[in-house]
């Protein structure tokens, strides 16, 4: 009879322990952010989403090239003679169009390797860190500012005064041939 009571004693004392410390936690006011509505102070050098401003940029894949995971593409094509293409903030003058930023946040491991070795500072860390998707495929952002028509525009000007300058070239070596066979009885 005795071992009874030892049991519901122990039984008792050990809710009585447990009640102890949840009627101690129960009138404390809570730590949790109520996420949405309250969003968390981020530290000043935080790292999160990836952003270029397009107007700085002059396409020198400097930021690809630094990266680790590969996670920027970056396609250029070189101005004609006669296009403008404007300066830089910095003051830099731009010689190529920039057809292709893609940054792919689903592989990017916001290490910030890429930010550095810019000349133009034009790509930078925001303080943004709520991109969730439901598909992959939408986290490819695209940064560049001009159109997909402007961007084909852009390549077959270029390809066309390739072209032409590649005419233009082999022209004068035509030229001396032909004058040697008609000079000849």
């Amino acid at each position: 009879m005795k071992e009874y009571f030892n049991n519901a004693w122990s039984a008792l004392y050990t809710i009585f322990v447990g009640m102890k410390i949840t009627f101690k936690h129960l009138f404390v006011p809570s730590v949790t952010i109520q996420y949405p509505d309250v969003k968390l102070q981020l530290p000043e050098r935080e790292r999160n989403r990836l952003y270029v401003n397009m107007d700085d940029c002059i396409g020198c894949d400097q930021c690809a090239r630094a990266c680790p995971v590969d996670c920027i593409t970056i396609e250029t094509v070189k101005s004609i003679p006669g296009e403008d293409l404007g300066k830089t903030s910095n003051g830099k003058k731009k010689a190529l169009w920039v057809t292709k930023f893609d940054i792919d946040f689903a592989k990017c491991c916001y290490c910030q390797l890429c930010v550095f070795p810019c000349p133009t500072e034009c790509i930078y860390m925001t303080d943004v860190y709520e991109f969730s998707e439901f598909e992959r495929n939408n986290l490819i952002y695209d940064f560049v500012t001009l159109t997909s028509q402007e961007r084909e525009d852009k390549k077959n000007n270029y390809a066309k005064f390739e072209a032409e300058k590649a005419a233009a070239k082999s022209a004068p070596a035509t030229k001396p041939i032909e004058n040697q066979e008609t000079t000849k009885p």
